[in-house]
C-alpha cells in the first residue's frame, strides 16, 4: 500500500516536472513539411513535363531528386534540424529513407569508407529493406501459385 502511494507521488512529480510537448504544433509542423516536401517532388516532375521528359523517365527523376537533396541535406546536418521540429513530416516521404541510410554512414565516416561508411550505411536501413524483401518474395509466391 505504501509502495503504490509513493509510487502515484512520484507519477504526480513527474507530470509537474515534465515540460508540456506542444503536440498541436508538431501536428501542424509535420502537415506542412511533408506538404512542402511533397510540392517539391511535384515541382520536379512538372519542369520535367516542361522538358519534355517521358512519362516513365519522369517517374525515375523525381523520386532520385528528392533523394538526393535529403542525402546532401542530411551529410551537410540540415535534414537533421529540420526533421527535429518537422518530426514525421520528414520521415514519412522518401526522404526520410534516405536519411535513414546516410545519417549513420556519416556519423562513421572517420573509421573509413568500408568500415565506417559501408558497414554502418544499413544499420537502420537494413532490417526494413530485408522485411521488405523477404514479405514481397513471400506474397509473390503466393500469387503465383494460388492467387493468379
Amino acid at each position: 500500500m505504501e509502495h503504490e502511494q509513493q509510487h502515484e507521488q512520484y507519477q504526480e512529480l513527474v507530470k509537474q516536472i515534465s515540460p508540456k510537448t506542444p503536440h498541436a504544433k508538431r501536428l501542424i509542423l509535420a502537415f506542412v513539411v511533408g506538404g512542402l516536401i511533397c510540392a517539391l517532388g511535384e515541382g520536379i516532375a512538372q519542369v520535367c513535363i516542361a522538358f519534355g521528359v517521358s512519362q516513365q523517365h519522369k517517374r525515375i527523376i523525381v523520386p532520385c531528386a528528392l533523394i538526393f537533396l535529403a542525402a546532401v541535406l542530411t551529410a551537410f546536418g540540415v535534414f537533421d534540424k529540420i526533421g527535429k521540429h518537422a518530426g514525421a513530416g520528414t520521415s514519412v516521404p522518401i526522404t526520410g529513407f534516405a536519411n535513414a541510410i546516410i545519417a549513420p554512414a556519416m556519423e562513421h565516416y572517420h573509421e573509413g569508407l568500408v568500415l565506417g561508411v559501408g558497414a554502418n550505411m544499413f544499420r537502420l536501413a537494413g532490417p526494413v529493406l530485408a522485411f521488405g524483401t523477404a514479405v514481397c518474395s513471400l506474397y509473390g509466391i503466393i500469387y503465383f501459385f494460388f492467387l493468379r
